[in-house]
């Protein structure tokens, strides 16, 4: 163990010894220096694949590289320099990840528009040091939490209002058509078939055949196409199928309205777009025990 250790310090020394601030030169003289170089050129395996895909490095500055990542092996337990490289990579994460990702999260496809970097930054560093900042960290996660969901909830009306009134405007025409029933959350439904089994708990695990459209017609899922029922638990889906399902005895056949809020609100799923009523044939077709 000693023997490695001794070892190790060499290799190091070597390595470090043979660092500037240009290319250093191979100069291949013993077995250390020979170990050096190769320990060295094996770990570049994958390496500019990584730099491109999780670095964001363009190879077109691969110099610019090689000058950091000399500047970054000479400067040792410099502590003063450690902090300062710290810096840099955080500050190249909160530039290249999370601006990116808040944006995208919160403004979708729209590239005109970006959170303040200078006011996250503003917060990054009164958090870290503890001077200065305008709230403390537990209100700034939850003033976080709510300004993230009222300026996305601003930005999908923005976007998608148009979804939003046809939802309403067709809510309002079933709620006067004959036949219909009125459930607590503003979920209407209408009877196929009567049935007279049991009703679920919205714990309940229940066995369903249904088919899903949009407003237009448009079929986004049906379990009559996969050729069988599916099972899941009534508090698992969207609002509005808990709410009719807790109605629904088995056996029962229902044509379910469910408005935009009682369905996946601002969110977009697959054919889905925010703020859509959806439609739904269900049948329930039992509960498992």
């Amino acid at each position: 163990m000693k023997k490695i250790s001794i070892l190790a310090a060499v290799v190091l020394a070597a390595i470090m010894a043979s660092c500037g601030n240009g290319t250093p030169k191979a100069n291949l003289k013993t077995d250390v220096d020979t170990l050096s170089y190769a320990f060295g050129m094996s770990q570049t395996q994958g390496l500019k694949e990584y730099l491109v895909q999780r670095e964001g490095v363009d190879t077109a500055y691969i110099d610019e590289f090689v000058k950091g990542l000399n500047e970054g092996a000479n400067a040792g337990d410099d502590k003063k320099k450690t902090a300062y490289y710290a810096g840099l990579r955080i500050g190249q994460m909160i530039s290249q990840q999370w601006v990116k990702g808040i944006n995208y999260e919160i403004f979708g496809e729209d590239s005109t528009q970006t959170i303040s970097l200078k006011n996250l930054m503003a917060g990054f560093i009164a958090g870290t040091t503890g001077k200065g900042g305008l709230m403390s960290i537990e209100e700034a996660s939850t003033t976080r939490e709510t300004k993230m969901q009222s300026i996305k909830t601003a930005q999908m009306e923005k976007l998608y209002g148009e979804n939003k009134k046809a939802c309403q405007d067709f809510m309002k025409k079933i709620a006067q058509k004959d036949g219909i029933k009125k459930l607590d959350k503003g979920v209407y439904y209408e009877v196929l078939t009567e049935g007279t089994g049991e009703i679920p708990a919205d714990t309940s695990r229940v066995k369903v055949n249904y088919e899903g459209k949009l407003i237009n017609d448009t079929i986004f899922d049906s379990s009559y196409q996969r050729g069988e029922p599916t099972t899941f638990r009534c508090n698992q889906v969207i609002p509005g199928w808990t709410e009719a399902l807790t109605h629904m005895p088995v056996g029962s056949t229902w044509m379910v309205y469910i408005p935009q809020e009682q369905a996946y609100g601002e969110r977009e799923t697959n054919k889905i777009k925010p703020f859509s009523c959806l439609i739904f044939k269900i049948e329930l077709v039992g509960i498992e025990k």
